[in-house]
């Protein structure tokens, strides 16, 4: 299973992941640093869910804007410098608390990551209905290894209809379940966050592995395709590993030996490769995950 979380989807998980976007960034403003599968992913907007002092807000919501474009670059002194202004302008404005909370996470260091969840937190207490923050601290709280909490964070903004950045959430939400070992909660979450978006490629693929772990391979094979569909046949040894796995479950001998070879030319080195190479050594007693 791939590492759920990125840095600021951090798709700057959907906990591969997306810092963590895991995919890019979602939303007005993006910090994007994610894997071509889309892992988990931060999410930045400057748009908070009610209106304040036009004057002020607008220029809080200029700075915000400024500072996600310097996070994406890297300039991570003139972004904080660009939210100080923003503080100024509005010091009640959510999402530039959201992004420094991004920026101190991006940052890394022990006394900045302590700092960004204090900022998540303000973000959260002047505005509970901003639902970018809730992906987004959750995010943070993956990094952290607080699980729990992150699930929590991420439940809140994958039920919010209406939300740009809902299925990112619902894909963050059902990875970090798989952190949690609830495969059952995570098969959910990943089920909703395809029933929202049919075109989810992170809730396609670790789907299509909880759906073989359970032996449910006509299943797995319909979302295998779709995936591949998503993909546009562009293969990536956890695919090709996939697809190796559904073409020995249904005997297809033909199709395994294909994908084996495929895996085995183009990603010698992947974990993938070595999963294959000690189920070929030792197909009778070899587990796949």
């Amino acid at each position: 299973m791939q590492a759920v979380f990125g840095v600021a989807q951090h798709k700057v998980m959907k906990f591969g992941a997306g810092v963590l976007i895991f995919s890019a960034l979602i939303g007005c403003q993006s910090v994007p640093n994610t894997d071509a599968l889309g892992n988990t992913r931060y999410q930045t907007s400057t748009q908070p869910s009610n209106k304040r002092n036009l004057d002020k807000k607008e220029i809080a919501r200029v700075r915000t804007a400024l500072a996600a474009q310097y996070i994406r670059e890297n300039k991570l002194d003139a972004a904080q410098q660009q939210l100080e202004k923003a503080f100024a302008a509005d010091s009640r404005y959510a999402p530039a608390y959201d992004m420094m909370g991004v920026l101190l996470q991006q940052e890394g260091s022990a006394i900045n990551l302590a700092k960004a969840d204090e900022y998540f937190k303000k973000a959260i207490a002047i505005d509970k209905d901003f639902d970018q923050v809730r992906n987004n601290y959750g995010v943070y709280l993956s990094q952290m290894k607080r699980y729990s909490e992150a699930a929590a964070q991420f439940e809140i903004a994958g039920s919010a209809l209406g939300y740009d950045g809902r299925i990112g959430a619902l894909e963050n939400l059902g990875r970090t379940y798989l952190k949690l070992n609830n495969k059952a909660a995570a098969t959910k979450a990943f089920i909703r966050a395809i029933e929202g978006n049919r075109n989810s490629l992170i809730a396609h693929i670790e789907l299509v592995d909880l759906l073989l772990e359970q032996n449910r391979v006509p299943q797995a094979q319909q979302l295998y395709d779709e995936t591949l569909q998503l993909v546009q046949d562009k293969n990536s040894p956890r695919l090709l590993l996939q697809g190796i796995k559904l073409a020995a479950a249904q005997k297809d001998i033909v199709t395994r030996q294909k994908l084996s070879q495929q895996l085995l030319s183009a990603y010698p080195l992947s974990d993938e490769a070595k999963t294959l190479k000690g189920w070929l050594s030792n197909p009778a007693s070899a587990t796949w995950r």
